[in-house]
């Protein structure tokens, strides 16, 4: 099983105690004490307070600022605290592949039986090749490590597939993991491809390294304990992503059925490459958001026909012949919310739909716009579609009979019956949550304004 690691950063001899009791209580397997972050460490003093107030089994970590840590020392003092630790009985302790050989020398290759020692390589920059990975992870095993940690960094969503070949093929307890938002998935699906540990924090404060879920998301939201090898891949992919409660809805659904899967935020940046790249039929289906639902038409083996006719996907499914099929079910979802916001709980089942003969202005022509567009003219409307690129605007309405409109034209547009305005553009999204593409809107609806995205 792989465990749960809470890194423990706090200043204070005091404050790592209390955040260790905090990490138990959470549900943490172990702790990382970094010994580096805490002010005016007493190695003699601290250890021992610190090793006695800790209820969870612990790893020793004293990183110098060299490889990523806030250790400015010499490396004999380093050294000879860590060998302490050892002493002291933690059950593991980090030590860096630039100096593990000294180290062995420094300790005289003997170290306590129950202690693990960690030999850990950290690239801040990028995630290397495959081969070059595997390279490393032989080094790594080569000095005598117990268990083998690479840390990268992902420049972008696809470099975390490198890691995971080199995780399923290591013949010894490995801990693999890729920073940044973009490598979220290394550190959630760690129990997939057999990592020996993952780290999740206490709270956004309290990171170690960039891109670390906090312990609660890891137990809570992801139901990581129940991950293993045959835990099938879902996900919400985007750009941006992190706003999205997908993860949160989808996974309590995927544990209240019993469906052994997790569904994942994945911020992409080319949804052909990361289809490519994840073609195992173990990554099963995804939902599509901003920018990549109309990229996801070109993507896609087959199509549903509703799909087709919007031009636009904002779920794939992975069949098990490995052909990828489109489906767009963004059209259902908000049509059925504006019936029921005109019409009253209910109205999206009513025979005739409460959107007939409705003026309905649609601003943008992306994915979510054609599927509103597509929707609302299904169920009678007369659809009006406004854009900032006039072309895009005059391309959705030709495709669905409607009318097509210039943005800047919008604020002084006032049909005598009213009109339903649907904002499907990014605005008023992560991260330009007070914007709108209609600056007026809330000064022609000063106390009813409410701001909603498709």
């Amino acid at each position: 099983m792989t465990l749960v690691c809470v890194p423990l950063v706090a200043r204070t001899v005091e404050e790592m105690v209390a955040d260790a009791a905090a990490a138990a209580a959470a549900g943490s397997d172990l702790v990382e004490i970094r010994l580096d972050f805490i002010q005016g460490f007493r190695p003699r003093e601290h250890l021992p307070q610190l090793l006695r107030g800790c209820p969870l089994p612990v790893l020793v970590t004293y990183r110098p600022t060299w490889e990523g840590g806030q250790y400015e020392g010499d490396e004999t003092t380093r050294f000879d605290t860590l060998r302490l630790a050892m002493e002291l009985g933690v059950d593991y302790v980090d030590i860096e592949l630039k100096v593990a050989d000294k180290f062995m020398s420094f300790i005289s290759g003997n170290k306590p039986e129950k202690c693990k020692l960690i030999v850990s390589s950290h690239n801040y920059e990028y995630t290397p090749s495959c081969e070059e990975l595997a390279n490393l992870v032989a080094r790594i095993q080569a000095v005598g490590a117990d268990i083998v940690k690479v840390a990268t960094a992902a420049k972008d969503i696809v470099d975390v597939s490198r890691m995971f070949q080199v995780m399923v093929h290591c013949q010894v307890p490995m801990i693999g993991l890729v920073m940044s938002e973009r490598g979220l998935m290394s550190r959630v699906l760690a129990p997939k491809f057999g990592g020996y540990l993952t780290f999740g924090i206490l709270n956004s404060a309290k990171t170690s390294a960039p891109g670390q879920p906090t312990v609660e998301e890891l137990l809570d939201v992801y139901n990581i304990r129940c991950i293993g090898p045959d835990t099938k891949v879902l996900g919400l992919i985007a750009n941006p992503v992190k706003q999205s409660k997908s993860p949160i809805l989808h996974n309590k659904c995927l544990q209240y059925v019993g469906y052994n899967a997790v569904y994942l935020p994945l911020l992409g940046d080319n949804l052909a490459s990361f289809l490519e790249t994840y073609s195992s039929p173990d990554f099963s289906g995804f939902s599509c958001s901003l920018p990549f639902k109309v990229d996801a038409v070109q993507c896609c083996n087959e199509h549903d026909p509703v799909a087709k006719s919007i031009g636009a996907i904002n779920t794939i499914v992975r069949r098990p012949d490995g052909k990828l099929v489109g489906y767009n079910t963004d059209y259902i979802g908000a049509i059925s919310a504006i019936e029921d916001g005109i019409g009253g709980p209910g109205s999206k089942d009513a025979v005739i739909s409460p959107l007939a003969g409705r003026l309905i202005v649609v601003v943008g022509a992306g994915g979510a716009g054609k599927a509103i567009a597509y929707g609302a003219k299904e169920k009678g409307a007369r659809v009006v579609v406004a854009n900032r690129t006039y072309e895009k605007a005059v391309s959705l309405a030709n495709a669905i009979g409607g009318q097509a409109l210039r943005l800047a034209d919008l604020e002084t547009f006032r049909p005598e019956d009213g009109m339903i305005l649907a904002n499907a553009t990014s605005l008023g999204m992560q991260p330009n949550i007070d914007g709108t593409p209609i600056p007026k809107l809330k000064e022609f609806f000063p106390s009813t304004y409410v701001k909603k995205n498709c």
